[in-house]
């Protein structure tokens, strides 16, 4: 999820044009394709929903709000809300920064996501107020419709001066700096607390760089925070002087050993029916380890204290389990699967799910970057644990 387009004036007035020209010809609101009918047997939810094709980065993240009947979509400078037909109902231009992986948050009715500012080093939790979001092209600067959050945890690792030398690398993997090879965050998810003591809490998932020449990055990291008082945090976007206001520290912090991936978890999602978490990511390149597509978390085993492998010194940490299903590397230990969610990844908490495809689409020269939300249920087969459709038990 490292596409670094950024919404520049020229590409947001692209975005209007092409979706008005769209209008106009009555091939939907700057849709690639027309959505598809709702399924007979998805108990009310659509086979999928369409996303639009848009002058922006690629797709990075869905959330779906069942209630209201509406999808958002991340396309790393660009929050499009749809309702369950794909039809728009607004979007939020104006952010330079890489917004990520969403989720909704059932509690407050807002819509979470990441949201980095690597050569500011700075990194948030953006929160989207989705009632606001009523017309198209509402600026994230200017209107009221997101505050943010800063993450001082996620900067003091990205900015760690690992060999000591008193520089600080920058937005590279090929450095032994980046504490764990933090490149920043990018998965987002609401769920229980991984030490196992109830309550809801989000989950930010470390974006890990991919180098092959170290040890000390093949966990993907997890940080939980309890937001019920994060209100006194917030804070409008503001580019020209991004604010630090956010919480000390997490509430947790935790370890999964995977190897290295290439970012991290691109999607991470909580599943209320099988109580297990789901790591989406871009494959890894050691040799050493499997390079699944997706990792599994057992959420039936609390967080355990145990060694953080391959650390410049030892170091112990909150390591939490992944789930002894699927495909198995025996060399490595590591279990996971191959399949698709790196680009948004929806659980409906009844062994379905959303799958996001991303795609591109020529509109007269112009190269426009499409996305959709595919029904899926879960069968836990190998490769691919995920098969088109199915009905809710």
């Amino acid at each position: 999820m490292r596409s670094r387009a950024r919404a520049h004036v020229a590409t947001l007035l692209l975005s209007t044009v092409v979706a008005s020209a769209l209008l106009a010809t009555g091939g939907g609101a700057a849709h690639a394709r027309t959505p598809s009918p709702p399924s007979s047997s998805s108990i009310g939810l659509p086979a999928s929903v369409d996303g639009g094709a848009w002058a922006s980065g690629h797709l990075q993240g869905t959330a779906i709000d069942r209630r209201r009947g509406h999808m958002y979509f991340s396309f790393t400078n660009l929050l499009v809300k749809t309702d369950l037909a794909g039809r728009p109902i607004g979007s939020v231009t104006g952010l330079t920064g890489h917004l990520g992986d969403l989720d909704f948050n059932s509690a407050d009715g807002r819509v979470y996501g990441s949201l980095e500012y690597k050569a500011a080093q700075a990194f948030y939790v953006a929160i989207f107020d989705g009632s606001r979001i009523t017309r198209m092209n509402m600026d994230a600067r200017t209107t009221d419709v997101l505050s943010t959050v800063h993450l001082r945890e996620v900067v003091r690792d990205y900015t760690a001066d690992m060999n000591g030398d008193g520089v600080f690398d920058g937005d590279t993997g090929n450095t032994p700096d980046h504490r764990y090879g933090c490149s920043g965050i990018d998965g987002v998810a609401f769920g229980p607390d991984l030490n196992g003591r109830g309550g809801g809490r989000l989950t930010v998932a470390y974006g890990v760089y991919s180098n092959t020449a170290r040890t000390d990055n093949d966990h993907q990291v997890l940080l939980q925070y309890d937001v019920r008082d994060w209100r006194k945090y917030e804070r409008p976007l503001s580019e020209d002087a991004l604010h630090t206001s956010g919480p000390a520290s997490p509430a947790g912090k935790f370890f999964a050993y995977t190897g290295n991936t290439t970012y991290g978890v691109q999607n991470l999602e909580y599943d209320g029916d099988s109580g297990n978490w789901l790591m989406a990511v871009y494959k890894g390149k050691k040799a050493s380890f499997p390079n699944y597509g997706l990792y599994v978390l057992d959420g039936s085993k609390p967080a355990r204290r145990g060694e953080v492998k391959g650390q410049p010194r030892p170091e112990s940490g909150r390591i939490v389990s992944l789930l002894p299903r699927g495909l198995h590397h025996e060399p490595s230990g590591v279990y996971g699967y191959e399949s698709g969610g790196q680009y948004g990844l929806v659980s409906l908490d009844d062994g379905r799910y959303y799958v996001a495809e991303a795609g591109t689409v020529d509109s007269g020269g112009t190269t426009l970057q499409t996305g959709r939300a595919v029904l899926h249920r879960w069968t836990g087969a190998v490769p691919n644990p995920f098969a088109v459709g199915g009905t809710a038990r």
